[in-house]
């Protein structure tokens, strides 16, 4: 396990620090040339790519406390650190969507006469597309390597980047086409729009492991279906699953004979927890409660049973 916490260490750093090199290098580029040529949507998308720059270096932060041995205070350890972070990034994200909405909208709105942004603006965004569209693949990839919800939600954000970009080359060349310098603020701001969206989704996707939830809930499925191969093991009840950055803790009641010894007890859910982990992938820890065939139950604040994914 220590292995593996290493190991995801050095992946997230070292994926940061490329998107970190990147994203410097789009947005320096960008936004001297949105300057430069006088384009609002280039130097937004710009600004965008500020704020990866910002979000890289937050996972080169939150990647070492993850790492972090568990203590006295923090017995589970300290994985849930990436969905914090995670929740910041979507904050940085529509902080950054919602200044440009707002320059775009008084950009629109201004009678000061508006002049044709100049052709550099359409080479520095394909330039831009490229660019992001590699960084979102290997982001994506060493994020689907790993099981990192932080990777994944950037390359989810640089994707979307991709997107933008898209949509201001296209919007720059009906600038050009038609002569409308407006439609220049117009492209910025459906792109602010675009930006917004994605902060709010991330923001929200977030929210599951922080609330102790599973993002999959087939996963309670799998569970029932694992404790009915058990011979012994029935009606698995008040089970709980949660997720500690991309590791299952899963909690359950299962009855079994009450005339039955404590060893035979301690093997079946030995069993039902060895047929749970061949069922689900990422199980860090199990804990199974054996109860007499029918005992009585009140009304259970927490967890699930089998009529509640009916």
């Amino acid at each position: 396990m220590g292995n593996k916490l290493i190991s995801k260490e050095k992946i997230l750093i070292k994926t940061s620090w490329v998107s970190t090199i990147g994203n410097a290098l789009l947005s320096i580029s960008k936004v001297v040339v949105g300057l430069l040529s006088g384009s609002l949507a280039v130097l937004g998308d710009g600004i965008d790519s500020a704020t990866d720059v910002v979000i890289s270096i937050v996972m080169i932060f939150t990647a070492r406390i993850m790492n972090r041995p568990p203590s006295s205070k923090y017995v589970y350890g300290y994985e849930k650190a990436e969905s914090i972070a995670t929740k910041i990034l979507s904050l940085v994200i529509f902080y950054a969507g919602i200044q440009m909405l707002v320059s775009s909208i008084q950009k629109i709105i201004s009678p000061a006469a508006r002049e044709m942004p100049a052709a550099i603006a359409i080479y520095v965004t394909v330039f831009s597309i490229f660019g992001k569209l590699g960084l979102a693949l290997y982001q994506y990839r060493m994020g689907r390597a790993i099981n990192s919800s932080m990777l994944t939600a950037n390359a989810k954000n640089m994707r979307n980047d991709v997107v933008i970009s898209t949509s201001v080359l296209l919007g720059l060349l009906f600038t050009f086409a038609l002569r409308l310098p407006v439609l220049d603020a117009v492209t910025g701001l459906i792109v602010s729009l675009f930006i917004i969206r994605s902060s709010v989704g991330i923001f929200m996707d977030s929210n599951v492991e922080l609330m102790d939830g599973v993002k999959d809930l087939s996963v309670y499925d799998k569970i029932f279906e694992a404790v009915d191969r058990v011979p012994g093991a029935t009606n698995p009840h008040r089970v709980r699953s949660r997720l500690i950055g991309n590791m299952y803790m899963i909690d359950l009641d299962v009855e079994a004979d009450g005339n039955i010894s404590l060893n035979e007890a301690h093997g079946i859910a030995d069993a039902v927890e060895e047929s749970i982990k061949d069922s689900i992938e990422n199980v860090y820890d199990i804990v199974v409660h054996i109860e007499p065939y029918g005992k009585h139950h009140s009304a259970e604040k927490f967890g699930i049973d089998k009529t509640m994914r009916k």
